[in-house]
């Protein structure tokens, strides 16, 4: 395989986005590697079969809780190794990460906790958002070539949002969760859309409020980072907006392997 190419897409309930065109769209995509969120559907309500006819392995992690959260990835190339969960059972229990290892490269999906619903689930997000940095760098260690996909619910900087100064103490752009992205990115990870697309109003999601999706007022809370050993082989990344499976849109990646 000469080139990588890799898709992120909160798909926002996996059944619903098949009904919406999700499987011509992918095929027509064409990527070697998806990584879905929120796919809301266990094992038994995910249609491996219907990814299998568009030459996709299918490795999913749902949640425990029925029509909640869960997380998959496919991959026309059988992966080495997959590995479902981060060993820590209360995130584990919501499907928040899989992983596949293909040759030296692992690909991980995440769907990091939204703190919309009030303060507790604030506190549950930045818990998550500690511990997970921990185990992304212990990871790391181990397998030094990483791309971390997925919906991170956090916008990183005032461009990536519509109204940065009305927002700025809500869920998904408080100070305290940006700074966990300074950290993160500083920590040896790559934006990797931002090498590619410096310009403003480039979002990821919208609300299903005030026609905003119409009048592009939304946020970037969707992102492949990759290792910066990585950063030589990054050829060039893309929001497809056009895609309306959801209320996200799908980020991608292409990556010189």
């Amino acid at each position: 395989m000469a080139d990588l190419k890799v898709l992120s897409y909160n798909v926002n309930g996996v059944r619903s986005a098949i009904k919406k065109g999700l499987l011509d769209w992918l095929k027509g995509m064409d990527a070697d590697v998806v990584c879905l969120q929120e796919l809301k559907a266990d094992d038994g309500a995910f249609d491996t079969a219907a990814f299998q006819t568009i030459g996709y392995h299918s490795f999913t992690f749902p949640a425990e809780k029925k029509g909640y959260s869960g997380v998959a990835i496919l991959s026309k190339v059988k992966p080495d190794k997959v590995v479902k969960g981060c060993g820590i059972k209360e995130y584990d229990d919501e499907g928040r990460i899989i992983r596949i290892d293909i040759g030296d490269l692992s690909i991980i999906s995440i769907y990091i906790p939204s703190g919309t619903t009030g303060e507790l689930r604030q506190a549950v997000k930045m818990k998550y958002l500690d511990d997970i940095y921990t185990y992304i760098h212990k990871l790391e260690k181990e397998r030094p070539k990483l791309l971390v996909c997925g919906d991170y619910n956090i916008c990183h900087k005032p461009i990536d949002i519509h109204n940065p100064i009305a927002n700025k103490d809500t869920s998904g752009f408080k100070p305290e969760e940006r700074a966990w992205m300074d950290k993160f990115f500083d920590s040896g990870f790559i934006d990797t859309f931002r090498v590619f697309h410096p310009e403003p109003d480039q979002y990821s999601w919208w609300s299903l409020r005030a026609n905003s999706r119409a009048n592009n007022k939304g946020w970037r809370i969707d992102y492949i980072s990759a290792t910066k050993n990585l950063q030589k082989n990054l050829l060039d990344a893309a929001m497809y907006q056009e895609a309306k499976h959801s209320d996200h849109c799908p980020v991608y990646l292409k990556l010189k392997k």
